[in-house]
This record gives C-alpha cells, structure tokens and sequence, in this order.
C-alpha cells in the first residue's frame, strides 16, 4: 500500500495521526481548533516531555512566579493542540479571513526589486500559516524545515502542507544546493531558526549558548538579501496575524566570521522579544539549549 518503508511502531503513529487528522476534518476549523486545544490542554501537561518545557521556561524566563509558570506551560499545550488540529485546514485558511497581515510595506522594496529575500521565524503560534502570507502577496518562496523522523507521517504533513502552494525543502546536504538554487532564481526563502543544532556556531538566547545554524547568516551575507522577521500570532481560536517586520542591518566588518555571528545575534534577540511577549506561543517542549 504504502511505497514509504517503515518500523511497524511508525505505521501506529501514521495511522493515529491519520484517524485524529481525518476527526478534525470533520468539523469545521474553530470547532476543530478548539477541540484540539482542549485536548492539549487535558493530555500535554501528563507527557514526559512536559518536564522538559517546564525545565526550559525555568532557564529561559527565571523570573516567572509559580503561577505564571503553570499559566504558560497550559497556553502552551493549548496553541500546540490548536496547531494539530488546524493541520486538518491548512487549505481552508485565507489572508483577510481567518488571518490578518501585517507590516506588508515593509516588503515593498523587495517585492518591488524581483529579488529574493530572506525571511525567519520559529515554531510560534501557527508557524505553518507563513506559507498564506506569501502566496497572498504572489511571492515565489521556498520553506526550509525538519523533516518528520517517521517518514509515513512526513508524507502525511507534505499531504497537508500542499495546498499552500509553497515549495517545502528539508534541511540537510541536500537542501544547500536547493536553498542556492531558490536564491539564483528570485526565490525567496523561509527558515524557522529556533531549534536545536548539534553543530553550528554558540550564540547567546536568553543569556545561555545555544548552538545556532549559521546557514540563514552565510547566506544572506553571500547574496546580500534581506534578512526580515515575520511571526505568528494567534488572537483567538482560529485567528491569526502575521507580522513581518523591517529587514534587519546586515554587517559589512570585512570579517566574514564576525558579520555572521552578529546577524545570528540579531535574530535570536528578536526571537528572545517575541517569546517574552507571548511565552504561551513557543515550544518549549523542544531541548533548545545543550545538556537539557
């Protein structure tokens, strides 16, 4: 049936993930979206992993009472249930319905000029609702992302992720060349930079190193594109807004080493404002951070 190969503990999870995917396809997305955040909400905070996020945002955000702690973890395990369930209506999703768009004329001069750019976000609020925002504004766009360990399940994401119209490339050797080629033909490019690297360069994120790709930084300082925030927010239920913000100063030291440390900086300093804004909208359960 299947022409993917896989562990018979993998086709358990595929077809687990299939059944409650096809459940929330059934109902319309707010119903959808808010049965999947009460099921994160009852389930997530019994995970192992919960430790984990809860180990995190004690590192992160020290400062947070007791209170605030728990209030974060269930918002978290909310939006992440939420974010599940909306899988199921990727294609339903629309800019000037269920989403809003902001900070579109920061784009202006790159929409104008038909060369590409470079955008970045993380796994925040509804991450996969960036792919709307581009193919809106008819931009070719490219999105890099981690590939599914279980590979019937990242041919299931690939599934839903289609209608959005917007070319997804996992990382890897492979996607380079990829990300090169996008680049050379006025593609731009989307990365979510938030997780964990076993190799890379330490860069400050919330006052502790955390091995960050250097990819996004080369990159740009290679073709001089522009380097431009945009994020997720959920408002409520199934409502969102994206933000993009204005690109970011790219260096000119002459020390390339010193240039892409400082870009990698300045991208985890505005992902360090977003998540103190909405901590609830970040994943914490992710092991950012060595030794945790």
């Amino acid at each position: 049936m299947f022409k993917l190969r896989a562990e018979p503990h993998e086709y358990v999870a595929y077809w687990g993930a299939r059944v409650a995917l096809g459940l929330f396809s059934l109902l319309p997305l707010k119903t959808a979206s808010a049965f999947g955040g009460w099921l994160g909400r009852k389930l997530g905070p019994g995970l192992p992993v919960h430790r984990t996020a809860e180990k995190q945002l004690r590192r992160a955000l020290p400062k947070l009472d007791e209170a605030a702690r728990k209030a974060t973890l269930l918002g978290m395990w909310d939006n992440l249930g939420r974010v599940l369930a909306e899988y199921a209506h990727l294609g339903d999703f629309a800019i000037g319905k269920q989403i809003e768009l902001s900070g579109a004329e920061n784009l202006q001069p790159l929409l104008a000029s038909g060369k590409p750019g470079i955008f970045f976000s993380g796994h925040y609020g509804n991450w996969e609702l960036i792919s709307h925002a581009a193919k809106h504004l008819d931009l070719p766009m490219v999105l890099v992302y981690r590939a599914a360990n279980n590979p019937l399940t990242e041919d299931l994401l690939q599934s839903l992720r289609a209608p959005t119209g917007v070319k997804h490339v996992p990382k890897g050797v492979r996607a380079a060349r990829a990300l090169l080629q996008a680049l050379h033909a006025n593609q731009s490019l989307g990365m979510l930079v938030d997780q964990k690297q076993n190799t890379g360069i330490p860069v400050p994120f919330f006052g502790h190193d955390a091995m960050t790709a250097p990819a996004i930084a080369e990159l740009a300082l290679r073709m001089q594109c522009p380097v431009i925030p945009v994020r997720v927010i959920r408002l409520d239920g199934g409502r969102f807004r994206i933000e993009v913000s204005e690109p970011l100063h790219l260096p000119a030291s002459g020390d390339r080493d010193a240039d892409v440390l400082a870009v990698l900086k300045h991208i985890n300093t505005v992902l360090e404002g977003w998540i103190r804004e909405r901590p609830d909208h970040w994943f914490w359960v992710h092991r950012r951070w060595p030794k945790d």
